[in-house]
């Protein structure tokens, strides 16, 4: 006592304030104890009450059914019982999400990219997939991104182009459709085009509820074939895309298979790259057939006296045999990024097998063949003769995979082999040393076997 005394009066005043705030500090950590205690009680009660109620009144908020209903204390004999009813209204859950995302396989969302150069059969070889009425097909939609990246003021490098393709093929795997609204010409009014390029190419935009009825005085520069739609609704197109189980794309404008790992990476998308190649001097006499006036230069100059060939051209040519080899040999190498998501598919050995060839790709997608696909298979793969159109997907496959060995001039032949000597080596192509030679049809300008890597 007689030290506190001796404290000046100032101390006192101080050891006494902090002394009354422990107190009060006391008191609120109390009351907040007291309020978590309150709070734990009342949840332990509302669970009991859970484990009290009967199945037969849990199933009923559920909407799942049960057995009959246990003893009258109600309680649950264990924690294994009420794991099962969890279980049970799991189950009846996913059933419900997979009634939601459309009929068709429930196993997971695939997106699949048919990925190809012009005149390879990438048409023929894309209805084996839209063919498939779980999968929402897009034919060429890159077309659109082509037209508008290219007509750009000096227009666009080709890393460039490939940074844009991707992005908006990202989108439209999914099913973000309106990404094509900032490249179709006229842009879409309210949602509405008919200018999608080649929208009869795909069923899934040709059918209930996508095709609208058709209006009178609208000009469809694209249309459905088989009926009469109206203008083609992006918004209804996207909600079909989403509705689908599994979405495929057709395209030969992305030739740089390393561009595509972002998409490959993407834990939104399951993505299966299948890249169809063709013996390139099959697709110079196509090319030069189906856009005559784009190889005038080649023409003449496979006509004897005429114009020589502009180094310009077989550079071009050239250039585009590399592309393709390079992103062949990136895939076949399986990096890590790629392994189980590419495979390589040479058009020839669809054109002779083209349903085990179908089959082996449905298995490579992780999709189930269907009898549709078979059946239109069997039908447009022995069609008559005079119905093998340019742009036809109808043809007599196993007769005209190498009929342009025998009206391609020998000269012609000897410059794509000089151009493309290394891609076609890695498909499997082989040169031919005389015209003779070219126009044997003892004489296969294939390997005798597929190459080890054709799965």
């Amino acid at each position: 006592m007689e030290i506190r005394r001796a404290l000046p009066q100032d101390i006192r005043e101080l050891l006494h304030c902090l002394k009354m705030k422990s107190k009060y500090a006391i008191l609120l950590v109390f009351v907040i104890s007291l309020v978590i205690i309150e709070k734990e009680n009342n949840f332990i009660s509302r669970v009991s009450d859970k484990l009290k109620q009967s199945p037969q009144a849990l199933a009923e908020a559920n909407g799942t059914e049960v057995s009959p209903a246990p003893p009258e204390n109600g309680s649950l004999a264990s924690l294994q019982e009420l794991d099962a009813a969890f279980s049970q209204l799991r189950s009846h859950l996913y059933n419900i999400t997979l009634q939601l995302a459309g009929d068709g396989d429930p196993g997971p969302r695939r997106h699949v990219l048919l990925m190809a150069t012009t005149r390879t059969g990438s048409s023929f070889v894309g209805e084996f997939f839209n063919q498939q009425g779980s999968i929402f097909y897009l034919f060429e939609p890159l077309w659109h991104v082509e037209k508008t990246v290219t007509f750009l003021p000096g227009g666009a490098s080709a890393v460039g182009s490939a940074l844009v393709y991707r992005d908006v093929l990202k989108q439209l795997l999914l099913c973000d459709l309106y990404i094509l609204e900032n490249f179709i010409s006229p842009a879409p009014e309210g949602h509405l085009t008919p200018f999608l390029f080649r929208r009869g190419s795909s069923h899934s935009l040709c059918e209930e509820p996508v095709c609208t009825p058709s209006t009178k005085k609208v000009f469809e520069k694209y249309y459905c074939k088989n009926r009469r739609c109206g203008p083609l609704n992006i918004t209804l197109a996207a909600e079909a895309c989403r509705r689908k189980q599994h979405v495929a794309l057709k395209t030969v404008r992305i030739r740089q298979l390393e561009f595509l790992q972002p998409l490959v990476e993407d834990p939104r998308l399951d993505l299966r790259i299948i890249q169809l190649v063709r013996d390139p001097r099959a697709v110079l006499a196509s090319r030069m057939v189906a856009f005559s006036g784009k190889y005038e230069t080649w023409k003449k100059w496979a006509s004897e006296g005429e114009a020589p060939l502009r180094e310009e051209e077989v550079q071009r040519l050239r250039g585009n045999c590399e592309s393709i080899r390079v992103s062949a040999e990136l895939g076949l190498r399986r990096p890590g990024w790629l392994r189980g998501r590419y495979m390589l598919v040479r058009y020839e050995d669809v054109a002779r097998a083209p349903l085990r060839k179908a089959r082996e790709m449905y298995r490579f997608a992780g999709l189930p063949l269907t009898p549709q696909v078979e059946e239109w298979i069997g039908k447009n793969t022995q069609a008559p003769r005079d119905s093998n159109g340019v742009y036809s997907t109808c043809k007599n496959s196993s007769e005209q995979f190498d009929k342009w060995r025998f009206s391609m001039p020998f000269k012609l032949a000897q410059v794509v082999q000089d151009a493309c000597a290394p891609a076609m080596q890695l498909f499997g192509y082989k040169l031919a040393s005389s015209p003779a030679a070219l126009a044997n049809r003892s004489f296969s300008l294939l390997e005798e076997a597929e190459p080890a890597w054709v799965t």
